[in-house]
């Protein structure tokens, strides 16, 4: 009898071990969530599209380097694309997550958050911004040498120093904050349309068929890809959509931002100028765009079919941020936004589609 009682007791202690490992696991799962959920969906999500979608074969955004020699993109598989998924998403993610920790752990942030945004770590109690901080120490370092394992040392600590303007500099504060997330934009954008764009297989099948094989070292990095004229150009657009509209997020924040004393578009310009350049904006980028990617078929004018979703979007966003201005539909508004910048991101594809068969 004592035995199976000692032997239920060890089992209950085990029960008891891995029930308090799994709450702490979904504790600190529930804490990370917290922390990037109001961006996972605008950043890290639209920027691995972004990548992934601009590396497929076709889309003319990069070219591959073999000696000396350029090799377009209609070379490469889908399939080898669609293999670094999970990398290109890692990338933004832990930037995502650096960049929300630097954001959130100072003083006026929490109290903004405590005004904006209260179900968020600090605020809520899960997390004290000293331990935020000591978080941060931590992960720096280790988001670095992961920069460095994917071969985008250069490009991922810029995004690091961005951060670091934004948020410890206080970057974010001033009115040419929407300048500084546009160049962040345009660098996660790039990063990761360079890590969706080199895979070691298709590296090593594009040397064969141009009879290299063995002729070079081949590296699994970005720096065996070359980003075309036009792939900076459709980078460069899409900060721009950024740069222009992107103050779209303040409207329902106005509150908050008062209260620390913030330089938004809508407390420095107005909630009025701040409107109409969305609603200004927002259409005059959908055109741009679909032209952008239009102009390399020759399906006139059934092609531009393909792009009307986006440009609908698009005006549905202007028509709302213009006629419903309460603060629960300015966040309508912005997550509608947010869909809307998302489908700029799949006008690559889009265009591949209407301009004929793939490669």
């Amino acid at each position: 009898m004592a035995q199976k009682l000692g032997i239920s007791a060890r089992k209950a202690k085990g029960t008891s071990a891995v029930n308090a490992m799994w709450k702490s696991a979904s504790a600190g799962l529930e804490i990370i969530w917290g922390f990037v959920s109001s961006d996972f969906l605008t950043f890290a999500v639209p920027n691995t599209i972004f990548g992934v979608i601009g590396a497929l074969p076709g889309t003319g955004l990069t070219q591959i380097i073999i000696g000396n020699q350029l090799h377009s993109d209609t070379q490469r598989r889908t399939v080898d694309v669609l293999y670094r998924v999970p990398k290109v998403l890692l990338f933004n993610f832990y930037s995502l997550f650096l960049f929300d920790l630097s954001n959130q752990h100072w003083p006026e942030s929490v109290r903004e958050d405590s005004v904006n945004k209260p179900w968020r770590p600090i605020p809520s109690g899960q997390i004290t911004p000293r331990q935020t901080r000591r978080l941060l120490m931590i992960l720096a370092p280790a988001a670095l040498g992961t920069n460095y394992l994917l071969g985008v040392w250069s490009q991922g600590l810029l995004v690091q120093v961005l951060s670091w303007y934004y948020n410890d500099l206080r970057g974010c504060d001033e009115i040419f904050r929407d300048a500084i997330i546009a160049v962040s934009y345009g660098l996660a954008n790039l990063t990761s349309l360079r890590l969706a764009s080199s895979s070691s297989y298709f590296l090593s099948a594009t040397a064969k068929q141009a009879n290299l094989d063995g002729a070079f070292s081949l590296v699994d990095g970005a720096t065996s890809v070359t980003v075309t004229p036009r792939g900076y150009l459709w980078v460069a657009m899409i900060s721009g959509v950024i740069l222009t509209t992107m103050h779209i997020q303040d409207l329902k924040d106005q509150k908050g931002d008062q209260s620390r004393n913030r330089k938004t578009v809508p407390l420095v310009l107005g909630d009025w100028v701040s409107r109409w350049t969305v609603a200004g904006f927002v259409p005059f980028w959908s055109v741009v765009c679909a032209a952008f990617w239009h102009q390399q078929t020759e399906r006139l004018p059934e092609g531009f079919l393909g792009y009307i979703a986006q440009l609908v979007l698009g005006l549905i966003v202007a028509w709302r941020v213009l006629s419903k201005q309460s603060r629960r539909d300015d966040a309508g508004t912005w997550r509608l936004w947010c869909v809307w910048h998302s489908s700029l991101y799949l006008l690559p594809l889009v265009g591949r589609i209407v301009s004929g068969p793939w490669s």
